[in-house]
């Protein structure tokens, strides 16, 4: 969906607040949707596998669709496929073409591990669910969390290689979610605000904000970022039961307020540093809203704080 610049700023101008509540409630619908999709066919699956790029809102959106599950009567157990990294060894990891550990590769995951689960969760049977120690870059034998499904009950598998058919193939009957933003913002027909520069800026608010990596740390690693989702994400989206546009048209008037000194703090020798500028081309043009408009449990709260949720 295209919708011109003007129009998205009149808008704002008019009545910040109606605006906000008309794109949030845009986006609810498309999370009720996919929650009655997976209620439909829970008599014959109980697992969810959802994925999406980074800055797409994966894990706002499978809580968002957790709780509406929990309205519909059905019990939604959300899963990290984080937690299945293998414990990372020098020698044999895999390597990007640079030579770092390419943490975006399948093959740093315990892909037997997790069919495995698929098995015994589809069989009835518990499973325990493995927890990774990111600071140690190791699986931690001592930490487990058990899980079985019931009758009104799912699991929402969430991560970049939920839709990959070493997954899928062996698990057709899983239903397949994809999330991400997808609406431009275009003046007089030209993109000036896409959905790859909004997953950007998130990325960079939310790892400035929560994960204390500098804006020039994550616009050196993007381009692995970037790869990792033409090999292991873009190839199968057109597999996906269901597709969620995550993009709020109010967006930028909200990401503003955040990422103003982005450009100051990044020497435009830093690498995608055009990157970042191309992406904030037409920010200069919209007013602020009021962050109390933007609701609890949006999912731009993932990346600018105040969230409902935890994470």
């Amino acid at each position: 969906m295209k919708t011109e610049l003007a129009e998205v700023i009149q808008r704002i101008n008019e009545n910040p607040a109606a605006f906000v509540t008309e794109c949030e409630e845009r986006y609810s619908k498309r999370i009720l949707s996919a929650a009655r999709e997976i209620v439909y066919n829970i008599d014959h699956n109980h697992i969810v596998l959802l994925s999406g790029p980074s800055g797409s809102s994966k894990t706002t959106s499978s809580k968002r669709i957790a709780a509406e599950l929990h309205r519909l009567g059905i019990t939604a157990h959300i899963v990290s496929m984080d937690n299945y990294y293998q414990t990372i060894d020098p020698e044999l990891s895999p390597r990007t073409p640079e030579g770092d550990i390419d943490y975006e590769s399948l093959y740093c995951l315990d892909t037997d591990l997790l069919n495995k689960h698929f098995d015994l969760l589809e069989e009835g049977k518990e499973i325990l669910i493995p927890h990774f120690d990111f600071a140690n870059q190791k699986r931690d034998p001592n930490r487990v969390t058990p899980m079985n499904l019931g009758r009104n009950d799912v699991a929402i598998f969430e991560g970049i290689h939920a839709l990959n058919p070493i997954f899928t193939k062996e698990h057709p009957n899983a239903l397949k979610v994809y999330v991400c933003p997808e609406s431009i913002i275009c003046d007089g027909g030209a993109d000036v605000i896409t959905g790859a520069d909004l997953r950007l800026l998130r990325r960079l608010i939310r790892d400035d904000f929560f994960r204390g990596a500098d804006p020039t740390f994550t616009l050196g690693m993007w381009d692995n970022i970037q790869r990792g989702e033409v090999e292991n994400i873009l190839p199968f989206k057109p597999t996906a039961d269901i597709a969620i546009d995550t993009a709020l048209l109010y967006e930028p008037a909200v990401l503003k307020q955040f990422t103003d000194h982005l450009l100051g703090r990044v020497p435009e020798t830093t690498k995608n540093y055009a990157l970042l500028k191309n992406a904030l081309r037409a920010f200069p043009d919209f007013p602020t809203i009021d962050l109390d408009l933007v609701p609890k449990n949006s999912i731009l709260r993932e990346f600018i704080g105040g969230s409902a949720f935890e994470y």
